[in-house]
């Protein structure tokens, strides 16, 4: 019993359950002091995203030495090559399913969460994408310049930002994660407004699993290993993000999971502690198939049709970049692409109120199918360093 409590999933699960349950009971007061511990353990995990990110790829690309620029080109035209495919998918589903669907558009109204007792205030160092540049140029020219003893700064720089990660952020996370679903219930989202859309969200999800079957099927057939041993380790990042709803608050977990795959031989080490942060933050897939299909299903609802193929798929092409370049926070990928929302799809103020509203419904599965296939994308890297004969470097990260 002891060891089931100290197992990661199991306490994630604990507490998604607790927090649903007393979100349906406790008080305005309660909720207060929830809604407190939830915006401090927010900031502190938000805080320290960028220094994962920093921590991780800076060093990562040192010990990748020449082919860097190599690994890091393929790991960008594998994230969008995946987002946009996952829209496309979606498209075809949207054309297929949603002129059968009858979904209502009246959503209740949801109780109003209580103001924090205070705000305690711990700003990011910097932007999760300012994190992610800097990264890529600081260690690219680090290896262009062959500059030894920057390098080995990034190495110590690495180990301390471990420690951190393995003794801070992912003690916490159960508490956020119960904090946040806690909220949820209490302002109804989860008894009142799910229901509304809960076949189109089935639909999404399924979309979900459907496009990780073919990222694992396709990275194992690339890679020549067995894709379901990396797979088989992504539970905790699965409800990690579900209950963060964000890709970079997940991006410790992922990490540890991922490093599991390494353990059985599956994923080389340094694949995984140069690709995890970097797909995190660039390939965003469960969202970009999510938005394809939620932006047919609002078009439907509230303009009576459906937009032409050719403006979808203009509307996804430039979604795949907006992806890319869309910070791994909650929503992040929706807000990032309004301007495309209202400009290509011609969306007005209550389509992209209704947009914003439904997409927030599943946001979190969405999250939880981008963390997913980062592991995926991680053994198609694998893949190609194993044969393109790239010597793997030695990256003692242990999470």
């Amino acid at each position: 019993m002891k060891k089931l409590f100290k197992s990661l999933p199991f306490r994630l699960i604990l507490a998604l359950i607790i927090g649903i349950a007393l979100g349906l009971v406790v008080n305005e007061m309660v909720m207060q002091i929830v809604m407190t511990i939830q915006k401090i353990l927010s900031q502190i995990i938000m805080f320290a995203i960028p220094l994962v990110i920093l921590g991780f790829i800076m060093p990562s690309i040192t010990k990748l030495g020449n082919s860097a620029s190599k690994i890091l080109g393929l790991a960008l035209i594998l994230a969008y090559v995946s987002s946009i495919c996952a829209a496309f998918m979606s498209i075809i589903a949207g054309y297929g399913i949603i002129p059968h669907l009858h979904i209502v558009s009246n959503i209740e109204e949801n109780r109003e969460l209580p103001k924090v007792i205070f705000d305690l205030m711990i700003p990011q160092i910097m932007p999760v994408m300012s994190a992610l540049v800097l990264a890529l140029f600081i260690g690219l020219a680090a290896v262009w310049t062959k500059a030894k003893l920057t390098i080995a700064l990034l190495d110590e720089f690495q180990k301390i930002v471990i420690s951190v990660v393995t003794m801070i952020i992912i003690p916490i996370l159960p508490f956020f994660i119960g904090c946040t679903f806690c909220g949820l219930a209490y302002e109804g989202s989860i008894t009142n407004q799910l229901p509304v859309f809960l076949i189109v969200i089935i639909i999404v999800m399924l979309g979900h699993y459907l496009w990780l079957t073919v990222l694992y099927v396709l990275a194992g057939i690339y890679s020549g290993k067995n894709a379901l041993k990396v797979l088989k380790h992504y539970g905790p990042a699965y409800l990690t993000a579900v209950g963060t709803m964000s890709s970079a608050a997940t991006l410790p977990v992922a990490l540890n999971c991922a490093n599991k795959a390494a353990d059985e031989g599956v994923l080389r080490r340094d694949m995984v502690a140069f690709g995890i942060p970097l797909f995190a933050n660039v390939h965003l897939c469960g969202s970009v198939l999510t938005e394809t299909f939620f932006v047919m299903v609002v078009s439907k609802i509230l303009y009576g049709m459906l937009p032409a193929p050719g403006t979808m798929i203009l509307f996804c092409l430039l979604l795949g970049i907006f992806a890319i370049a869309a910070p791994g926070v909650p929503g992040g990928t929706v807000m990032a692409s309004l301007g495309l929302i209202i400009s290509v799809l011609g969306f007005d103020a209550n389509g992209t109120a209704l947009m914003l509203t439904i997409f927030a419904l599943q946001d979190s599965f969405g999250t939880a199918c981008n963390v997913t296939g980062d592991g995926a994308l991680t053994l198609i890297l694998t893949g190609f360093a194993k044969k393109h004969h790239l010597k793997e470097q030695d990256l003692a990260i242990d999470l």
